[in-house]
């Protein structure tokens, strides 16, 4: 790695430590290595610096949208960090290959499922995209929460530091049974997924699935 790499890593982290306090006490439940996709809600960007240098030198990528790299610094930053391009909106191969690669290679990839920001913290309906990369790749999920940061800018504007809490649930592999993995499976995939996200955020966070949390899982098997 180059030294702007770790100098712009180095920044980063002491940057978020500085506007955050951060409660990273389960983080110890993230795997060491091995291939993983980590099922992630996406309130704002603060979470991207975040998870990528306090989990270094765990080799991760993520899905970022296309229009990300195209912005000054921001895509440069992206760049570095080896995100993936993204293509919203249509099946876009390019980024599914790269995704399997980076899985092949034993890195975490980063889905958030929701495909785009909430802002207020709240979950959104998840989108089935997760399901075809979990099954192609035959790897397990690890769902982490994020809360909190949904009120950095509010504290930021008054100089108040935010609490950024970081929540991390149980390993689980997607299993179909006997069933053929129609577009109505894969939905009920995804929701169940998005159930276990729902588990570890507060109920004012759950957003579309605040009454499911209780549901039993019928597609995951716990490793």
């Amino acid at each position: 790695m180059t030294i702007t790499y770790h100098v712009v890593n180095f920044t980063f982290k002491r940057i978020v430590r500085l506007l955050c306090r951060v409660d990273d006490s389960q983080w110890h439940k993230i795997p060491a290595e091995g291939p993983l996709i980590m099922a992630v809600n996406h309130i704002n960007l603060m979470e991207i610096p975040l998870m990528y240098t306090h989990l270094l030198p765990r080799p991760m990528t993520g899905f970022v949208k296309a229009e990300s790299f195209e912005l000054p610094f921001v895509g440069w930053v992206f760049h570095l960090w080896d995100g993936i391009p993204l293509q919203r909106g249509e099946a876009d191969m390019t980024a599914v290959r790269a995704g399997l690669n980076a899985l092949s290679e034993g890195k975490i990839l980063v889905i958030a499922p929701e495909g785009t920001r909430t802002g207020d913290g709240r979950l959104q309906r998840g989108h089935p995209g997760i399901v075809t990369m979990a099954l192609k790749a035959n790897v397990p999920i690890l769902p982490v929460a994020y809360y909190g940061n949904e009120h950095f800018w509010p504290n930021f504007y008054r100089l108040r530091r935010t609490g950024f809490h970081v929540n991390v649930g149980s390993p689980f592999t997607l299993d179909s049974g006997e069933k053929r993995v129609t577009k109505e499976v894969r939905r009920q995939m995804v929701d169940e997924i998005m159930v276990q996200l729902a588990r570890l955020l507060p109920p004012e966070n759950r957003g579309y699935y605040v009454g499911l949390p209780a549901a039993t899982p019928t597609h995951l098997r716990f490793t």
